[in-house]
């Protein structure tokens, strides 16, 4: 069997994966907070697990792998949302969850096995917060109820932080009646026009942290394999649900391994709405990005190292599975991947290198088809970005017989190629191989003959330009 070797954000070292059930691999990824589009940074955590289930499902088996990501639909952001534009909870949720789906489908994600909605399991973290507060680790205070950090002695081990030295980050609120800064929420209470649930504690909602808690144990057990999510989950959202997980099912351990993926960048700059690089995934796909093209340049970089985006990856992202997809065309896929391609991924998620070995699989275009769809490209009719770049270069070319103008000039490089190698003279050759390729064409020179391939940068005026001299 193959070894998973996969680095360990609490232990902080690459360690051999052993699953508690081999029968029954079982890993949880934070999913959304379902007010608005999902931004290109919470694509690469759904990418990463996306591969990680993949070569989970092929080393264990399809059916020995269960997959969860949740959406919260119960949050402040929510409501604020609703309350400026008037539009009712449930839709804006119910819109956001299609729209995230979309999306992600565009990416070639495939959806986890559960999609638990935070509304959908109010009971089980009623009864969590409740066992809480029968063992000591969370107490009630003016319509809230809190978890008690200092009574975990472990808090802080997951980031590496010190409770005396932390402070307090994003959705920890800081109030008057905590014992301690560092207590988190738990339940608050409700106004008449949010949303609300009856409790022991009165009408009110769930904190943040304790809903992913009560979702991962309901549907993973309260011992699971793998939890995930980007590097900014790790505090103070992850820490927290160790903490509240633990104490609520003591002995049970909570996540084995965990897997934090770092940030995302655009153009060398910390993706920013006030700097004018932010945008959505379906940003990207309206300005006809093609969803495998984002999908190749997040993978391109190792999940552990900050991802660049930049919109001369995308060219390139979008040139290589252009040759790649003309390569496999009509082609039937190997029966397996490249067991290269294994080997990488095994070595925590190396997908830079699994799309190196690609790289060296053209002259094996079955085995270069079944490797790359392994890792979620070249899927089966996944080529429509294809057609609308042909159809975009067919629309803006003033030539019908661009065709037969390729196949003169396949006839007039191979008149030429024969000449150089008779005189050893490649120079008029290699120039005019040179500015085709200039003018976006792919030349290919082979024994069997001259091909030349049309590419989404292909120029069509030049290309003519060019036939103009060469056919003279």
């Amino acid at each position: 069997m193959v070894e998973i070797r996969l680095t360990n954000t609490r232990t902080r070292t690459k360690q051999a994966f052993q699953p508690l059930d081999p029968q029954n691999v079982r890993l949880y990824l934070c999913g959304p907070t379902v007010y608005d589009r999902a931004h290109l940074g919470n694509a690469r955590p759904v990418l990463v697990f996306d591969v990680l289930v993949r070569l989970l499902r092929h080393v264990y088996g399809a059916d020995h792998v269960t997959y969860v990501r949740n959406f919260t639909d119960v949050d402040d952001k929510i409501n604020a949302r609703a309350a400026a534009t008037g539009r009712d909870i449930r839709e804006i949720t119910e819109e956001t969850v299609a729209w995230y789906h979309d999306d992600m489908d565009a990416l070639g994600a495939d959806r986890p096995d559960h999609e638990p909605r935070a509304t959908e399991y109010i009971v089980q973290m009623i009864a969590m917060i409740e066992t809480l507060i029968t063992r000591g680790h969370a107490y009630e205070a003016e319509g809230h109820v809190l978890f008690d950090v200092r009574s975990f002695p472990e808090y802080g081990r997951l980031s590496g932080r010190s409770v005396d030295d932390m402070i307090a980050g994003a959705r920890v609120e800081v109030a008057p009646f905590k014992r301690d800064p560092m207590d988190f929420v738990l339940w608050k209470p409700s106004e008449a026009d949010q949303p609300g649930w009856d409790s022991p504690w009165g009408r009110g909602r769930p904190g943040w942290h304790i809903e992913c808690s009560a979702m991962s144990a309901a549907l993973l057990g309260p011992s699971f394999d793998i939890h995930g999510g980007g590097i900014d989950l790790q505090f103070p959202h992850h820490e927290n649900e160790v903490a509240q997980s633990c104490c609520a099912h003591p002995g049970a351990g909570f996540a084995n391994v965990w897997l934090h993926n770092e940030m995302l960048q655009v153009e060398g700059k910390k993706m920013s709405k006030s700097l004018g690089n932010f945008f959505t995934v379906r940003d990207l796909l309206d300005r006809r990005i093609a969803g495998e093209v984002i999908r190749y340049v997040l993978l391109s970089t190792h999940y552990r190292k900050p991802m660049d985006w930049t919109q001369g990856k995308a060219d390139e992202a979008r040139d290589i599975l252009w040759q790649w997809r003309l390569l496999t065309k009509d082609v039937e896929p190997a029966a397996a991947p490249h067991p290269e391609v294994i080997e990488a991924l095994a070595n925590d998620l190396n997908t830079p290198g699994a799309i190196a070995v690609l790289h060296r699989l053209k002259d094996d275009p079955a085995l270069l088809l079944a490797s790359a769809r392994f890792i979620g490209l070249l899927q089966a009719g996944g080529d429509d970005w294809m057609r609308a770049d042909y159809q975009a270069l067919d629309s803006q070319s003033a030539f019908k017989d661009f065709d037969q103008i390729l196949a003169a000039l396949q006839d007039r490089l191979a008149d030429i190629r024969a000449q150089a190698m008779a005189s050893k003279d490649f120079s008029r050759l290699d120039r005019a191989k040179a500015d085709l390729t200039g003018a976006g064409l792919e030349v290919r020179m082979s024994k069997a003959g001259i091909e030349l391939l049309v590419r989404p940068t292909t120029v069509q005026r030049d290309v003519a330009r060019i036939a103009e001299d060469l056919l003279a």
